[in-house]
């Protein structure tokens, strides 16, 4: 791509753009195009089938010659990809806001989209690749542990663990796609004692998540990947295994071979049929047959797709735990002509929702100093501020010794209202005082309690039939404005792909002073908040509760 060249974020104490509040956008945009955390950097892409981080080299250029020099107020305006105006506004403002991919509703679909882009006019910003706030596999591996932690829990209270003391030790996972989101889960299955056989078309995938150790062996073939997880599930071992394949075939033929599957999930990029490789087709004929026939190969596509979602439904006939992991996928199998393609739910109603109510999702945070110890030092703080969360401790423990970082080193951990803001506090005095070396930014997935309307993942089969209400994406992004965050942004497909989403994201930056420490009151406490509300108006009783336990003001709630 003309432009391409390698990138990587400064790190330690010495600026180079007016401030930290500029500093860190610079250093989050350039960290998710380092080679170590986006999948094809010279083309931009960072992760999901073609999430993007900038819309071209060009205004890639443009974008970090406008943080170096952007004032204290003012504010870039980023739109899809690419720096279109800067407004003088005010120290509380966000010293970015950025839309990416959004369209209106009756255009908003993938050949619509993708006319656009060639046209040069839209990029596809995924859900953190856009926003700047991607921090490699890990940023979606502590989500991943507690989905599986969840079945495990669903599991034990059936009986159909037994002896596995709250784990997914003795069983065994199936699942497809080791991409920069489904990379994560091998990983969070072995963190739950399970064994799981994780299958992908390309081989540099499997052979990077070796090396970064989210995924312990590659087997020879299907038969030896089968002979390895039974041997490690009867020694309730937890091991992940890479397996070369297509899940369109391997799905079906495991389900022939009937295997001793017990949960079945998927995370291939199947929102994007032209990400998705058919049957068939060889992994080196792939771009170049997306190119050439588009539609024929969405067709085909959504051909594999349905005879990989047949055999995960068929899996669910013969008693395995199958769910949709976020990707779209039964839809794109129904498109395909399956018409069983959604009698397995989605992961969120199934297993996070009650985490949602509460205002849990997931908090993120990262070194601008670029020094590992600097997140050591917020992992003990952690430890301390929540000493009775058992599974925040075990996750930041094995975190500690097991997961390897991607560019700036970073954690991730699930926090709810009331809690989140406690974090960011707590590490803006650590940078005030010094025993931090530098600022750290703290942003999230977009994948949170309130900020999100994705009717075939976060906002599946909600109490009231509210699924498709995108109303409350858009005034999360406008609290989290209104109340000093760094940078905020609003997106449309990340996840489950175009017409099918649009979400919110946002980021702040601790460095210590006494303006961050109230921003980042104000915007730690009501980010999480409007999940708390938009589930209190969906009617479920846990974010009731929650919302009465801690104040958090419903005017329909209140007297006249």
């Amino acid at each position: 791509m003309e432009g391409a060249r390698p990138v990587r974020s400064p790190r330690g104490t010495e600026l180079t753009a007016r401030s930290w509040s500029t500093e860190a956008p610079l250093r989050m945009l350039m960290n998710n195009l380092d080679p170590e955390n986006a999948e094809r950097p010279d083309d931009l892409v960072v992760y999901g089938g073609t999430g993007k981080a900038a819309r071209s080299w060009e205004a890639y250029d443009a974008l970090v010659r406008t943080l170096k020099n952007l004032g204290d107020d003012e504010t870039m305006l980023v739109q899809s990809g690419k720096p279109v105006g800067v407004m003088r506004t005010h120290e509380w403002a966000p010293r970015v806001l950025i839309a990416n991919s959004n369209l209106v509703g009756d255009w908003a679909n993938w050949e619509e989209f993708r006319r656009l882009e060639d046209l040069g006019l839209t990029m596809y910003g995924q859900m953190t690749a856009g926003s700047w706030i991607y921090i490699g596999t890990q940023g979606i591996l502590q989500g991943t542990f507690e989905t599986f932690a969840a079945v495990a829990d669903k599991l034990a209270a059936s009986g159909r663990i037994k002896d596995g003391n709250g784990t997914l030790a003795g069983t065994i996972t199936l699942t497809a796609g080791l991409g920069g989101m489904g990379g994560a889960q091998p990983l969070a299955v072995t963190m739950n004692d399970g064994v799981a056989i994780c299958v992908d078309v390309d081989q540099s995938r499997i052979t990077r998540r070796i090396e970064h150790r989210y995924l312990d062996v590659q087997a020879d073939d299907l038969e030896h990947a089968l002979e390895l997880a039974v041997r490690a599930r009867n020694e309730k071992r937890g091991l992940s295994i890479g397996l070369l394949g297509n899940a369109a075939e391997v799905f079906p033929r495991l389900l022939e071979m009937k295997a001793p599957i017990d949960i079945v999930t998927d995370q291939t990029s199947a929102h994007d049929p032209l990400s998705y490789l058919p049957a068939g087709v060889d992994f080196d004929d792939w771009q170049a047959a997306a190119e050439r026939d588009p539609a024929g190969f969405t067709k085909d596509a959504q051909a594999s797709m349905a005879a990989h979602v047949r055999a995960m439904v068929e899996f669910q006939d013969a008693g395995a735990e199958v769910f949709d992991y976020g990707n779209s996928i039964r839809d794109e199998a129904r498109k395909g002509g399956y018409e069983r393609a959604f009698e397995f739910p989605g992961f969120v109603p199934a297993y996070i929702r009650p985490l949602f109510c509460e205002g849990k999702g997931p908090f993120r945070w990262a070194a601008l100093s670029g020094d590992p110890e600097d997140i050591r030092k917020t992992d003990e703080a952690i430890l301390k501020l929540f000493p009775e969360n058992e599974r925040l401790h075990k996750w930041i423990t094995m975190a500690q010794e097991r997961v390897h970082f991607q560019g700036l080193p970073a954690r991730i951990c699930w926090l709810g209202y009331g809690e989140r803001h406690l974090a960011g506090l707590k590490f803006n005095e650590m940078v005030a005082s010094g025993e931090l070396s530098a600022p750290i930014v703290i942003g999230r997935d977009h994948l949170d309690c309130g900020s999100v309307a994705s009717p075939y993942r976060e906002t599946e089969a909600m109490k009231d039939g509210s699924d498709a209400i995108a109303d409350w994406a858009l005034l999360n992004a406008l609290i989290n404005t209104a109340s000093g965050a760094s940078w905020v942004s609003i997106h449309h497909g990340g996840g489950v792909g175009m017409g099918r989403s649009i979400h919110a994201g946002q980021v702040c930056v601790a460095d210590g002073t006494d303006l961050a420490a109230q921003k980042l009151e104000r915007v730690l406490t009501n980010d999480p908040g409007t999940g708390v509300i938009r589930h209190v108006d969906a009617g479920y009783d846990e974010a009731v509760a929650v919302a009465d336990e801690r104040g958090v003001r419903i005017p329909m709630r209140e007297q006249a």
